[in-house]
């Protein structure tokens, strides 16, 4: 029999593809023989051809490489169970000989998965069956203690709401009542978007960890729980699979399913032998059935205050984004401040958007048919400033050769909006404090008493109160425009709206410069997402306006961030103290060295080895240092 290519995972899962002498291309076009539609796979990403009597896996340069059991090559010579990863895609290498000496191909493929050392239908598990249950109860000394644990599991249970703290409770349980080392829930949300993860460990650590998505699917598929013993001696499961890269001595993995849907598994694994056995499997199975309904509730739960939490931003014109709780505080009182007259003051950090608030504040109010007019009192000089609030009188001043209306008239009946209020200078500070006790004022050279109709809403950055202190700021001012006050979250408080914000800013940049970008990489996002981002929005905006135009992919990458933000990426490897950052850029300077080693110097012909435009490597030449 032929040698085959046996796909283990990925967008071409289940194929099988016979190898002969004549190439057999791979990469995500439609005119390679093994198609692979992933953004990590290249148009023609790599071949494989039979040479003196054997297979050799060639890469065609691809942008993010070919490995062979788990290292990247150029060119490799194929032998029996080699895995192949490109992409999301895990292909194995069946020699003609082992099929030949009557090994099926599916099996080495079977193989590779690993075959359980146990499993059950939910159907048949055993603490599920009040009959079984009471038929073993004389003969099995431990069901009288898994019981127990059953029971209080449900009343713990029973007792929580939040989806987020019911998953944490069912992941402290499972530690409890099971000798394993880490556990994990892992929901599906739909049908179009990754799984919801919560993740425990026997420290206390909460960090993402992999699991398998194979075996994941196969429980889900055939409704079964799993018990794997001896994970890493099982030659299975000692390739590159997600499994091989953790020291995991058994695992156990349970569906959670309700009536209509699969909400997710219930996963278990140890490093310490004796492991985890088949009454493990049991109990866990147990216990998936019982958190099964209160999981289900809890969601229902959530995506009711998720539709609540849409209705209601509906209901309330604004031009802010944001689903974070305290966006959701900020929506809330601007809600309820809309309607009436008082006075706002907004506080926050520059680049928090005070000023959208402000616009929200008047679009929702009964004034919202007037002027909103808006100042900022940092950038003009205090003449300046006192002619654009009150207006003048011709002749009032050297150059007023008119008469100039100010902002206090045309904002009649609409809303004022003072940005940097702390910025005003003792003068004006008074003359506003009229205005706001006796809604009046005259203009710069005038006589008349103007009456007048505003509402003022203010802002600053600044700590008012340690302005009063230090005689800068009227205390009495400070009262008067302290009405009503609320706080703007900074961007690092609202973590959670940092990749809304970025798609936004993408797709505003991507239209405004007419560059298409159509997302942003799972690296780059996790850049943004940890970035403290003490310029907040408005830095965040620029951030990604900078990676539109310097981008040279249709996607933003993490290399098209500023360097500031990639260092703050932080270790990526579990147990040791690597930067991301670090490990990428040694990787660079040797790519660079050695395609301007083959190029003799020569800097395009370095670029195109690359697969860079040559601006692209002049600018990584000088950020890395490697101009000498």
């Amino acid at each position: 029999m032929k040698s085959r290519l046996a796909t283990i995972s990925g967008s071409v899962s289940g194929s099988m593809f016979p190898l002969g002498e004549a190439d057999l291309t791979i990469g995500r076009l439609a005119d390679n023989i093994v198609r692979i539609k992933h953004s990590f796979v290249s148009r023609h990403h790599s071949v494989i051809q039979y040479r003196d009597a054997h297979h050799m896996i060639v890469d065609l340069e691809s942008r993010h490489g070919t490995k062979v059991n788990g290292v990247a090559i150029t060119q490799y010579v194929l032998k029996q169970g080699d895995l192949i990863e490109i992409g999301d895609a895990r292909l194995m290498y069946v020699a003609g000989n082992q099929a030949q000496e009557g090994g099926d191909p599916a099996d080495s493929v079977a193989d590779f998965l690993g075959e359980p050392t146990a499993s059950i239908a939910l159907s048949d598990a055993f603490y599920l069956a009040p009959g079984r249950v009471a038929e073993a109860l004389p003969d099995r000394d431990s069901i009288g203690k898994a019981l127990n644990a059953l029971l209080h599991i449900s009343r713990v249970l029973s007792a929580e709401r939040d989806l987020d703290l019911l998953a944490r409770r069912i992941l402290e349980q499972l530690l409890e009542v099971l000798p394993a080392d880490r556990t994990a829930l892992l929901l599906n949300e739909d049908k179009e978007s990754d799984s919801v993860g919560y993740y425990a460990r026997k420290n206390g650590n909460q960090k993402p960890f992999s699991v398998s998505m194979t075996l994941r699917e196969r429980v889900s598929e055939q409704r079964v729980g799993l018990l794997c013993n001896q994970v890493i001696d099982t030659d299975s499961l000692s390739g590159s699979d997600s499994l091989a890269a953790q020291t995991i001595e058994a695992l156990v993995l349970v569906p959670l399913m309700g009536p209509d849907q699969r909400i997710g598994v219930l996963y278990a694994d140890t490093a310490k032998a004796p492991g985890l056995v088949e009454e493990h499997l049991e109990l866990m199975s147990a216990i998936a059935g019982v958190a099964t309904a209160p999981l289900e509730n809890a969601l229902r739960l959530r995506d009711l205050e998720r539709e609540n939490r849409y209705l209601r931003e509906r209901e309330l014109n604004h031009d802010m984004l944001g689903t974070s709780p305290p966006m959701e505080k900020i929506y809330t009182m601007i809600g309820r401040v809309a309607p009436t007259s008082s006075t706002v003051l907004v506080r926050g950090e520059s680049g928090t958007g005070k000023e959208l608030a402000a616009r929200a504040i008047h679009v929702n109010s009964a004034r919202k048919e007037r002027p909103f007019v808006a100042i900022n009192c940092a950038v003009l000089s205090e003449n300046l400033l006192e002619s654009e609030l009150f207006g003048h009188e011709r002749g009032a001043f050297t150059g007023a050769q008119t008469r100039k209306i100010g902002k206090l008239e045309v904002t009649k009946g609409g809303t004022l909006f003072l940005d940097e209020v702390g910025e005003l200078p003792p003068v004006i500070q008074a003359k506003l404090l009229r205005v706001l006790q006796e809604r009046e004022f005259e203009r710069l050279g005038g006589t008349q008493t103007i009456k007048t109709d505003i509402r003022l809403v203010a802002a600053t950055n600044r700590d008012l109160e340690a302005c009063i202190r230090a005689g800068t700021f009227r205390e009495d001012l400070f009262y008067r425009l302290n009405v009503i006050s609320f706080h703007m979250p900074a961007l690092r408080e609202r973590r959670g709206d940092i990749s809304i914000l970025s798609d936004h800013f993408a797709a505003v940049h991507s239209q405004h410069l007419n560059r298409p970008v159509l997302g942003i990489t799972a690296w780059a996002r996790s850049c943004l997402e940890a970035y403290d981002w003490p310029g907040n929005v408005r830095e965040l905006s620029n951030v990604i306006e900078r990676a539109v135009v310097l981008g040279e992919d249709q996607r933003i990458r993490l290399e098209d961030l500023p360097e500031a933000l990639q260092e703050r990426l932080g270790p990526t490897v579990e147990g040791e103290a690597l930067t991301f950052r670090g490990e990428i850029d040694k990787l660079k300077c040797r790519l660079i060295t050695n395609a301007l080693a083959q190029a003799n110097g020569n800097i395009t012909e370095a670029a195109q080895l690359l697969d860079l435009h040559a601006n692209s490597l002049h600018r990584l030449i000088r950020n890395l240092g490697l101009r000498d």
